[in-house]
């Protein structure tokens, strides 16, 4: 299931970050799932992504686009 969302914390020394989408949920990501290959997002960027159960049984986000 995709979504939409946007970025509201990067760390790039961690190279992890949140997403949050309408409903105000939120969803953690790595950079490994930035689809670009890029491993950068700016805070505040506009983004789909698709959902999927992490390691630890919650949501994340994986396939991250920048819009």
């Amino acid at each position: 299931m995709t979504f939409e969302a946007a970025v509201v914390s990067f760390d790039e020394a961690r190279g992890d970050g949140t997403l949050r989408d309408a409903r105000g949920e939120e969803f953690y990501f790595h950079c490994v799932g930035i689809a670009d290959g890029s491993r950068h997002v700016d805070v505040g960027a506009a983004v789909r992504a698709r959902r999927r159960v992490g390691l630890r049984g919650h949501d994340e986000a994986t396939d991250v686009v920048k819009l």
